[in-house]
């Protein structure tokens, strides 16, 4: 799991799209992405919408594995989720971060409650490493924290964003071979505990 030195923010121009992922995805492995017809993709939008839109998605497929896209293009909603939860961490690592630093943190002592104080206090001690997030105006930084909860909504980890309750991952095992096989350092982001995720390394 590498650590990016700046935060990729332009998740806000694009929250999960489940849908037109896993569309992508199964365009993806046939091989004609390169082809694609954004508009095809992303019906309904304005011409700057379809292509903020597509570049997060293609930003977010780029970085899975095949047997990680055979899931998203194929898999249950449950999995479909679980891998594209696993594509937001891969490019945002500011949403990792907040993954596995809060809501992990949290789960491993029974606490499933997410407070609007803890992600302030995330967000204050990262602005003192990312100097991108000082330069945020309050508009954008609201906007951030918005999107943010709404992909940890859409992926499930949490229940909504108004309760803000973190959800238990009941793991489908073909994600988590398909995350093993890369690097089992991922499976952090499910909320597993490092025993748990040992356990199903060997």
């Amino acid at each position: 799991m590498e650590t990016e030195k700046k935060y990729r923010l332009s998740f806000t121009g694009a929250s999960l799209m489940l849908p037109k992922m896993s569309e992508l995805a199964g365009i993806y492995l046939d091989q004609r992405a390169e082809g694609i017809d954004k508009k095809q993709v992303i019906q309904g939008q304005k011409a700057k919408t379809i292509r903020t839109q597509y570049r997060e998605l293609k930003l977010r497929l780029d970085p899975l594995t095949r047997a990680q896209l055979t899931i998203l293009a194929h898999g249950d909603l449950v999995a479909q989720k679980q891998i594209a939860l696993l594509a937001v961490c891969k490019v945002y690592s500011f949403i990792r971060d907040f993954v596995v630093e809060v809501l992990r943190e949290k789960a491993l002592v029974f606490n499933y409650q997410i407070t609007e104080g803890e992600y302030i206090t995330f967000f204050r001690k990262k602005r003192e490493f990312h100097p991108e997030l000082e330069a945020l105006t309050d508009k954008t930084a609201a906007k951030i924290r918005q999107v943010t909860f709404k992909i940890l909504e859409q992926t499930s980890l949490i229940d909504s964003i108004n309760s803000k309750r973190i959800n238990l991952q009941l793991m489908d095992e073909k994600v988590v071979r398909a995350v093993v096989e890369e690097d089992a350092e991922w499976l952090k982001i499910y909320l597993l505990s490092d025993a748990d995720i040992a356990s199903r390394t060997h």
